[in-house]
């Protein structure tokens, strides 16, 4: 019996150890499952974040190419009744023209792209009220700088509407133009029936 004692004692501490032991190591995987369920919540988070971000992004920007697209579809009726050799059509689109630039907002970009379009804006408004007033010839000559202001617009704004950009290196005295439009096939709108088919497809906008 006295043997027994001894030997009682040290089986109980064994497993008070094992128990103690088992303990923390039941805590520490319960813990570390509490971790993992805490991270994936977080990075869950911190997706739906990106992902709410992302869509306020695209959503601005398709409402800033919905603007320029109001531009871009009446500065292509412009082109078109200049191809058509049609002054009072071109006169008509030379107005909205100038009502689509006045309506677009620049507040959405950056300061500096601000600037940029506050000064095409500006340039643009006054070669289409040109163009709302004059006779075919001027008008014209008003489209060869709008159509610029138009590819500087595009350039900072994008747009939805997959464009052309063409050039006729016989305007202005063989300096050549620009212009932009919907059609890969070239109808020209500086000389019209004239010359309806010079120029050349620079680059897909």
């Amino acid at each position: 019996m006295k043997n027994l004692k001894p030997i009682l004692g040290l089986m109980l501490l064994a497993i008070l150890i094992f128990t103690v032991t088992s303990c923390r190591d039941t805590k520490k995987e319960d813990d570390h499952e509490m971790d993992q369920d805490d991270m994936e919540m977080e990075h869950d988070d911190m997706e739906m974040n990106d992902s709410s971000m992302n869509s306020s992004d695209n959503m601005a920007m398709d409402q800033n190419k919905s603007e320029s697209d109001a531009i871009v579809v009446n500065y292509l009726e412009l082109k078109n009744a200049l191809v058509a050799d049609n002054t009072e059509a071109a006169a008509s689109s030379g107005k909205k023209v100038v009502s689509a630039f006045k309506a677009f907002d620049v507040a959405k970009y950056s300061e500096e792209e601000q600037k940029e379009l506050n000064d095409i804006i500006e340039d643009a408004i006054e070669h289409a009220e040109h163009i709302a007033e004059s006779a075919m010839d001027h008008q014209r000559e008003h489209f060869e700088i709008l159509s610029k202001d138009m590819a500087d617009l595009v350039a900072i704004t994008g747009t939805s509407k997959k464009l052309y950009q063409a050039y006729c290196p016989m305007f202005n005295d063989g300096k050549g133009a620009i212009w932009l439009s919907e059609f890969k096939e070239i109808k020209n709108p500086y000389y019209g029936s004239k010359m309806l088919t010079c120029g050349t497809v620079q680059k897909e906008v």
